[in-house]
């Protein structure tokens, strides 16, 4: 599973019909490599069924815009009056929550979180819902989507979209100072979205990065509502962290796709908006689950259990200086990960991937037992005792039985299912969601492969993110792809850094392979050498900003280092270092460290002038302001081309930027149309692509 929050991962929604085709130039055959028919064989091979039958499309043929009126299920109350907005991935077409909240007695915050009422318009055993059965879940391939509901329900009359009237279950709760919650309730409500936000814009203002978004500020009322759910969030966040919640980050790379064509791969990153909604679902979940045991209604639990690797994990904190105890331990192992965030946030992402892996996925039961016994099943990673999948009916088949069970018991109407059709509903959706991992994992190497093919021979640094019997697998720092270690380091382990040579990418086979640039007879030296540069980078954290005299060891191409002259520390220069030579010593500033790949970086100050130290930050001001145009199209001009980069800047806005795909054939003073492919508002990275 995704930790911990498995809906927030960047999900760009197209209808199942509208596919889109990857072209891939194999340079041996020069045939072109047709992802759409990939995605759609793998999701066949992996058992499911990619395409609605005839018989669900006649049903959805009928379908109309929905009576919100109060006969339309019972008795739903009128909260459409209520501020309620939703924040999703600026791409989200299938809304299935959105939030309000307000405060309440004795310092409370009232939390009400809307979820889409998806079973007013799907009936249990109409083929719209066999089919939704059998699959269990959207899929979301990156290059493709397969939605679990057809479009014209789960982005339309199902998706509490803005500005339209929409059924919804509310889950409703006063969340205190302290992140406790009660007066719990669930109920049918009339609600609308006045506002859909945007997770990068959003997260960026909470965090001080960036000015209140054009949408926020120009409906009243909307940032002092937003700024009571951060405070929500934070109230409930700190509660699940003093009870051992493990504070994870995906690092999961996603195709940017631009004019049906893969261009670039990207990380999501972490920011306050996008825990205000994981809080918030955790919150909504545990909440439902609580609701249907106090009615005496089994249900499907979502369950992790406690990590048969623990000895791994064990050890790899004990890398990093950070002991935990022989057994399982959620509050020393969340311990350990706050510690870590705090003193290396900016490489937090490669830790959680480690841990992710040693923890093992989760699974559905059903719970039956109604006392206390129920608690003993708990979700090691959240460190809750009752959970359910509650907040995504329009996407996962579990969420849309949950939310059938509490209108059951809201009514006092006969159980929707046995408790043995719950046990298959279960055991399906487990496995299904194991399929659609393997699916989605597959097409991004297959996405990956075809950007790798021209990279053969490169080197690169990489993260040990598997290792069994099978073989070892690892992650690239940058670009953050995965593949096999095909030859080399079989004494590698889960977290252990190395640097590969790529040796093969295809995308026919979805294969991307390396091997170690350091012979197995020598791995383990260099091995112990990282180990020492990561506690070296552990105990430098706190040092950053200090200066140190040094001399440079060496320079080449793949960069410039330096020792410290006074303590036995190495590290890159990675700003300033024009014209430093072998043997020359220098005054350098530690900048940043990294203790999960055991990076040290410096700052030639005296190397760095003014105006360009100027340029960087602006540079980086540019980078955040764009991370919402990502994709669009702009009309610029060559400003320079060398052998080791080609730059343009935009007409209109100015902006300048690398191209890093189609320079060939390019010279300044060049016209050409570009696509804004990624922005790194910490580095102050702006890259393009050529349009044309």
């Amino acid at each position: 599973m995704k930790f911990a929050a498995a809906n927030y991962s960047p999900r760009v929604p197209v209808p199942c019909c509208q596919l889109l085709v990857f072209p891939f130039l194999d340079s041996s055959s020069s045939q072109m490599y047709d992802l759409r028919s990939a995605a759609r064989d793998a999701m066949i091979a992996h058992g499911f069924s990619p395409d609605f039958p005839a018989e669900v499309q006649h049903e959805i043929g009928l379908l109309r815009e929905p009576r919100v009126s109060a006969a339309a299920i019972g008795a739903p109350r009128e909260m459409r009056q209520l501020l309620w907005s939703s924040i999703d991935n600026k791409t989200s077409r299938d809304l299935d929550q959105i939030e309000f909240a307000e405060q309440s007695a004795n310092e409370g915050i009232r939390l009400l979180i809307g979820i889409a009422d998806v079973d007013a318009l799907v009936a249990q055993g109409s083929a719209t819902d066999e089919h939704a059965a059998g699959n269990t879940t959207s899929v979301y391939t990156g290059v493709a989507v397969f939605p679990m509901l057809p479009a014209r329900l789960s982005e339309d009359l199902t998706s509490l979209n803005e500005g339209e009237d929409r059924l919804a279950i509310v889950i409703q709760m006063d969340v205190a100072p302290d992140g406790s919650t009660a007066g719990e309730s669930i109920y049918p409500a009339l609600v609308r979205n006045h506002a859909k936000l945007v997770y990068e814009s959003v997260g960026d203002w909470l965090d001080g990065l960036a000015d209140v978004p054009e949408k926020i500020s120009s409906t009243p009322g909307l940032e002092s509502q937003v700024r009571l759910q951060a405070e929500a969030a934070m109230r409930l966040r700190g509660l699940r962290r003093r009870s051992g919640a493990l504070d994870l980050e995906s690092v999961e790379a996603q195709p940017v796709v631009i004019g049906g064509r893969v261009v670039e791969l990207v990380k999501t990153e972490r920011n306050s908006a996008r825990d205000i909604i994981e809080n918030f679902m955790v919150a909504a979940n545990t909440a439902m689950a609580r609701h249907l045991a106090s009615r005496g209604i089994p249900a499907i639990r979502r369950v992790v259990r406690k990590p048969k690797r623990w000895d791994r994990l064990v050890a790899l904190a004990a890398e990093m200086g950070h002991k935990l105890p022989a057994e399982p331990d959620t509050i020393a192992l969340a311990e350990f990960l706050s510690a870590r965030k705090v003193a290396d946030g900016a490489n937090f992402a490669d830790l959680s991937l480690s841990v992710v892996k040693l923890l093992g996925p989760g699974e559905y039961i059903l719970e039956r037992r109604m006392d206390s016994a129920r608690r003993t099943s708990g979700h090691f990673g959240l460190a809750v005792a009752e959970y359910v999948h509650s907040t995504a009916p329009n996407r996962r088949f579990v969420d849309l039985v949950t939310q059938r069970l509490a209108k059951a018991a809201e009514y006092k109407a006969p159980p929707p299912y046995d408790d043995a059709q719950l046990m298959e509903i279960a055991k399906r959706c487990t496995g299904h969601e194991d399929s659609a991992r393997k699916v989605e994992r597959l097409m991004r190497k297959k996405a990956a492969a075809v950007l790798m093919s021209e990279r053969i021979g490169e080197s690169f640094a990489a993260i040990v993110t598997g290792a069994s019997p099978k073989g070892r697998y690892v992650r690239l720092l940058n670009p953050p792809v995965e593949g096999r270690l095909l030859r080399g380091g079989q004494t590698l382990d889960v977290g252990d850094t190395v640097r590969v040579r790529l040796v093969a990418a295809d995308p026919e086979r979805g294969f991307i392979d390396f091997e170690t640039e350091t012979p197995d007879s020598d791995i383990e030296r260099k091995l112990e050498r990282s180990r020492r540069k990561k506690a070296l980078a552990t105990g430098l954290k706190h040092r950053i900003g200090e200066t140190f005299e040094a001399e440079v060891t060496g320079v080449s191409d793949s960069g410039t280092y330096a020792r410290v002259r006074s303590e036995p520390v190495e590290g890159r220069i990675v700003r300033g270092h024009k014209g430093l030579v072998v043997g020359q010593r220098v005054q350098l500033k530690l900048i940043s460290t990294d203790a999960v790949h055991g990076f040290i970086d410096f700052e030639h100050s005296a190397g760095v002038q003014p105006r360009k130290r100027k340029r960087s930050e602006q540079k980086q001001a540019t980078a955040r302001k764009l991370r919402d145009r990502v994709g669009e199209e702009f009309h610029a001009v060559v400003t320079s081309v060398s052998t080791r980069a080609t730059y343009v800047r935009t007409l209109g806005d100015a902006v300048e930027g690398r191209l890093v795909r189609g320079t060939w054939g390019l010279a300044t003073k060049d016209p050409l149309k570009v696509i804004l492919l990624a922005t790194d508002p910490e580095r102050g990275f702006i890259d393009f692509g050529r349009a044309e």
